[in-house]
């Protein structure tokens, strides 16, 4: 008679090297354009699934490195408290955590000319884009100044302007 102890021990050792029963994904940050500040880093996420025990293995040139930092760090390209760096052209971080993972190069200029990376891994849902002005001459989205004695809509740049230079134009 057949015994299926054989059976069952194949199935959880393969369970104890796959955990969540999926090999892991290698992905190339930024696809062909690597860690580089002419790849479009805020959409290479989108549509991606990332998990634990996948890598991101990021391939830059000699110039650049790259910085694992905080959600501050990401913001204001700082890697004051970074969790990893690495530099030498190719570094290769295997997630080992759900939430919010975030990359900078170090270099403020180019992070803050979009050389950073978000992704979120084991959320239902991969972050979303950062807003991007029209390219066309378009209108800004308009939204409504709250307070204002007529609620009236006026575009983001007037009002970005009218607050920075100490006036609140309505309705422009």
């Amino acid at each position: 008679m057949c015994s299926l102890r054989p059976v069952v021990a194949l199935a959880l050792a393969a369970l104890c090297v796959f955990p969540g029963g999926a090999a892991a994904t290698t992905y190339t940050v930024g696809d062909s354009a690597g860690w580089d500040i002419s790849a479009d880093l805020d959409k290479w996420p989108l549509n991606k699934t990332f998990a634990i025990g996948d890598v991101l293995s990021f391939q830059y040139s000699s110039y650049y490195s790259v910085a694992e930092v905080n959600m501050e760090g990401f913001y204001n390209c700082s890697t004051a408290n970074a969790i990893q760096t690495g530099n030498g052209g190719s570094t290769e971080i295997t997630i080992t955590t759900t939430g919010h993972k975030y990359f900078i190069c170090p270099l403020p200029f180019l992070c803050f000319g979009g050389m950073r990376l978000h992704v979120q891994v084991g959320a239902d849902d991969p972050p979303a884009a950062a807003p991007v002005p029209p390219q066309d001459g378009g209108n800004f989205p308009e939204f409504n100044v709250g307070g204002s004695a007529s609620g009236a809509a006026i575009s983001r740049l007037p009002a970005v302007v009218a607050l920075l230079s100490g006036a609140l134009v309505v309705g422009l």
